[in-house]
């Protein structure tokens, strides 16, 4: 079978969210042993960390500046030869017109249940282009049983065509690791508090940083980390008026090397998220050995399962006392736990599962 895939999400130079699992499922997919052939679609020649090229595995480089899965890419779908037997996209967007069988991955659809969150022309395109998307799919690949809820309420999906394929993580890169020159390079000076995800509304920033000036922990930092993605300035605002300067330390994006160490070397690594698609930086700290802290919403009791501490995110006191409790006497076996529910989670199981999805069609 000739597998074509949409790899484009994995193609960038600084990964998060869904950019990390197009990521690490096309190298899970290249590893695995099949008889099948891949050919990567792009618009741009693939980074050098994409797999290598073989026998069974190429990459189709097709430039084009806009709408190129509204465009191009199905007029290459349709014209080109050879013709992937199936196609794989590795986002919940889909080539417009497809003359094959198509699968897309969802990881979340924050933008249909907080649509306040998303800028107006961030809205249109997420619900116009995610809506053609589910329709014309004969198979969706869901990040989690929430996400596939939402699809089956949002969508009207029949529910076998919906497949859960929960994400795994790096598991050479995630374990207890320390390095102080990580520390220095972000100027973390005493113990802290990790956030490590994109700067948006979904993430509860702001209310991590109120929690965090209730705290009144003089000899801690709040370490806020990860890149500026939307409607984000409302966050630094917010502790320029608690007067928190000194305290909070914003390190923007941070390079996948230095994630581990700074989840590792944390006192405690807190996700206040209204809503999440799968949440894998909490799976990644705790296979780093720190306590997590976390929402009690969407499809994180899901994913964290036992392991965690859970707090109301639209209540401060809430995360305050979860803080605290992680901090305090529940922290060793915060630590054990999140070690042995990390194991759970691996890229490929997820890529196994995939290809059974492909083959079916």
């Amino acid at each position: 079978m000739l597998i074509g895939i949409d790899g484009n999400e994995a193609n960038v130079a600084r990964r998060v969210g869904v950019n990390m699992y197009a990521f690490h499922l096309l190298a899970a997919l290249k590893n695995i042993k099949s008889q099948h052939k891949f050919v990567i679609y792009l618009k741009n020649p693939p980074l050098s960390d994409l797999p290598a090229e073989s026998e069974n595995w190429v990459y189709r480089v097709i430039h084009f500046p806009k709408l190129w899965t509204q465009t191009r890419l199905p007029f290459d779908l349709w014209f080109h030869s050879p013709r992937p037997d199936v196609f794989l996209s590795l986002t919940h967007y889909a080539p417009r017109f497809s003359p094959i069988p198509t699968v897309i991955s969802v990881m979340d659809l924050g933008f249909l249940t907080y649509p306040q969150q998303f800028t107006a022309k961030d809205l249109n395109q997420l619900r116009s282009w995610t809506a053609y998307s589910v329709k014309n799919a004969k198979k969706i690949l869901a990040i989690s049983e929430y996400t596939k809820s939402d699809i089956l309420k949002f969508y009207h999906k029949d529910e076998s065509d919906v497949i859960v394929t929960y994400l795994g993580f790096d598991k050479k890169s995630f374990r207890p690791v320390t390095d102080q020159k990580v520390l220095d390079k972000y100027h973390i000076t005493k113990p802290y508090i990790l956030f490590l995800s994109s700067l948006k509304p979904s993430k509860n920033v702001e209310g991590l940083v109120e929690a965090f000036s209730k705290l009144n922990l003089p000899d801690y930092q709040l370490v806020i980390a990860g890149k500026k993605a939307w409607m984000y300035d409302q966050i630094f605002k917010l502790v320029k008026e608690l007067h928190l300067e000194q305290q909070v330390i914003f390190t923007d994006y941070v390079s996948q090397a230095d994630n581990p160490v700074l989840m590792s070397m944390a006192q405690v690594f807190v996700l206040p998220s209204f809503h999440e698609g799968f949440a894998l930086p909490a799976i990644e700290a705790m296979a780093c050995g720190t306590p997590v802290v976390v929402s009690n919403v969407a499809n994180l009791p899901e994913v964290a399962g036992e392991a965690v501490v859970y707090i109301d995110p639209y209540d401060i006191d809430s995360i305050v006392n979860g803080i605290k409790k992680a901090l305090g006497s529940e922290r060793d076996k915060l630590i054990k736990l999140g070690l042995q529910r990390a194991k759970q989670f691996d890229w490929q199981i997820t890529a196994k599962k995939t290809i059974m999805v492909l083959e079916q069609l």
